[in-house]
This record gives C-alpha cells, structure tokens and sequence, in this order.
C-alpha cells in the first residue's frame, strides 16, 4: 500500500460522516470466493495494480471550483435541493485521479443509464464461461448502449440473469452497489412493461444509480479493471459512437467540438441522466451528472460544458505537477430519503 493510501486510510477515521475503513478490493481487481453455479469471479485476476480508490480522491480545489461553477450557471440551489447531482474525475493521469462532487451517493432513479451494468455483466458472464459473446449477442450490446434499445437491453438481461447481475453488481471485486456508500448502480427491471424483479434495498428503486458509482464505473473500465483488458477494450469501443446527439453530447459538441465521447445517457419523465469518458486535447476526464427537473435534459447540456472548462483551466492544470495531490475523502449524504421509483 502506498503511503498516500494510509494517509486518506486515517483521514476516513477521523471523520464520522465517512466510512470508518475501506475495501480496497473495491477499486481493485481481485479474486472472491465462489457462490456456486452463478460465480462471477473465477476468472484470474489482473496484476497486482496499487490505483488509487476515488473515495479518497476528492481534490478539494477541483471540488471547490465545481460549486462555484454551478453558482455560475444557475443550478446551484437545484443541486442543494438535491435535484442535480454531479461527479467529474480528472484522469489524464489516471493514476492520480482528481476527484470533485455535488451529491455523490445521492440515489436517483437513472432511466436508462444503468444498461452499463447489464453491458459489465454480458462480458463477465462470458468470462466465467456461461454466456457466449457472439455476434448476435454483441449486436444486442451495441444497439442497448449506441441507441438505448429497451429491446435489446431487455433481451441481454435475460441472458445474464436478474439474480447473476444483482450478485455482481454488489460483489467484493466490483461493489458498484454497496448499501454502506448508499447504494449505486442497480437494475431491478427489464426495460419493459414487465413488473419490477427486485428493486433496490435502500431506495426501492428499478434503475438507480449514484454519480459517484457510475464514475467509479469508468474508471474502472479506463483502467482495464473490468473483466479483464480484452473485454474493457471491447466495452470502450461498444461506448463510443453514440446516435442520440442530447444533453452531454450536444453540450460538448456544440461548445467544445473535437471531443472523443464514450457515453451513456437515460432520461423518463423529468428524469435525466448522462455519463461519459471525454478525450480531447491530452486531457481526459469522467463526467456524469443526473437531474430531476423537467428542464434536467437542458442542464446537462450546460453542466458538460462547465465540467470542460474546470479540466482545462490554468489552476487545475497546475496541478498535473504538483507533488502532492493534496486528496480528501468523499463524503457520505447525511439524509437518506425514501423513494417510489
């Protein structure tokens, strides 16, 4: 463990409101113990790689400038209402990851942004040798993520199971939904009229997420953690090319044009929910933001463009090269309020 790691370890002690002691495995690829038929870890793991945990990677200049951004551009006070919550990691370095959010573990219900859960566990259920990736099966992948097919999505959860996703989702390797960080990704429904299999635990939610987890998601995946460097590739590529041109997409290309954009949005009635890996210019950055607000679509729109401008300005960029990172933890919400969806 790196020095840095015992001293975010200590600061999440210290401060009540955080998690008393975390779960490296969480961040990292490792190996659990069986469950019988339904395994979802017996591949190998991946070398022994010390990336940091983003819990304990806020950069509170980064985070400071965040707020600020949203005071500027109006949706301050729908972000202290709970109504926007938003997560950018500066990854140019990806392993020093900046970290900076508004409402990071508030669950919101993500319409169809939770499909990334059902694209990780299409590939982890192949690697475990219960799921053939052929090309049907890709094609159903791509249409779920590129074009947001309920179709499709529908028909690649039933091939990786309700129960099998709802195991990985909240297993020791990926814990993309923990109750102890209030919840995460979930998807307890297929994309249909269908009844609801499971909704969540803590919120009873169909299709949830936190902007915290979903940008834990894509670092992840950046970092090849998930399933293995094959399959993250395969995920990275399935990711880029998008053929709905709203909210993060047309942000970024009506503003800052020349962007590389893998994404995946959601949005059901005043719901609204983006997620993305932007490249442009040597830099990279994860961005995700969900709102709850008939104008949420618009908000994004503009959120994407002022999350741009933070990674480009001169007193983050100062900080590739500082020697120290100066990370905090990312705290937890003190409320924790019940919701129908």
């Amino acid at each position: 463990m790196k020095p840095k790691q015992y001293i975010h370890l200590l600061a999440g002690f210290m401060l009540g409101n955080l998690l008393a002691a975390p779960t490296f495995a969480a961040d990292a690829a490792s190996v659990v113990g069986t469950t019988g038929t339904r395994s979802v870890t017996r591949i190998d793991a991946m070398p022994a790689v010390e990336w940091p945990l983003l819990k304990y990677s806020r950069e509170p200049h980064l985070h400071a400038a965040l707020s600020e951004k949203l005071q500027q551009i109006g949706l301050a006070r729908a972000a202290a209402d709970q109504k926007l919550a938003v997560a950018l990691v500066d990854i140019t370095d990806p392993a020093d990851p900046r970290v900076a959010t508004v409402n990071a573990h508030q669950m919101m219900y993500a319409a169809s942004l939770p499909k990334i859960a059902i694209l990780l566990g299409a590939f982890q259920k192949a690697a475990d040798g219960q799921l053939e990736m052929t090309q049907e099966n890709l094609d159903f992948l791509t249409a779920m993520i590129r074009s947001s097919s309920n179709g499709a999505a529908s028909t690649m959860l039933k091939r990786v199971g309700f129960e099998y996703l709802a195991e990985l989702l909240q297993s020791e390797r990926y814990a993309l939904y923990d109750p102890e960080m209030n919840g995460g990704l979930w998807v307890g429904k297929a994309y249909a009229k269908a009844g609801a299999w499971k909704r969540d635990p803590l919120y009873n939610l169909s299709h949830a997420a936190t902007v915290f987890e979903v940008a834990r998601f894509y670092y992840l995946l950046e970092t090849d953690r998930l399933v293995s460097p094959e399959a993250s590739a395969q995920m990275r590529s399935i990711l880029e090319g998008t053929t709905i041109k709203h909210k993060f997409v047309l942000g970024l290309e009506t503003a800052r044009p020349g962007s590389k954009i893998l994404r995946k949005s959601g949005s059901w009635r005043t719901f609204h929910a983006d997620s993305a890996i932007v490249e442009r210019d040597g830099r990279r950055y994860i961005a995700v933001a969900m709102a709850n607000h008939p104008s949420g679509g618009r908000w994004l729109s503009q959120v994407i463009v002022a999350m741009d401008d933070l990674i480009y300005d001169q007193a983050n960029v100062a900080h590739d090269h500082m020697a120290e990172s100066h990370a905090e933890p990312v705290g937890l919400p003190q409320n924790r309020a019940a919701s129908a969806f």
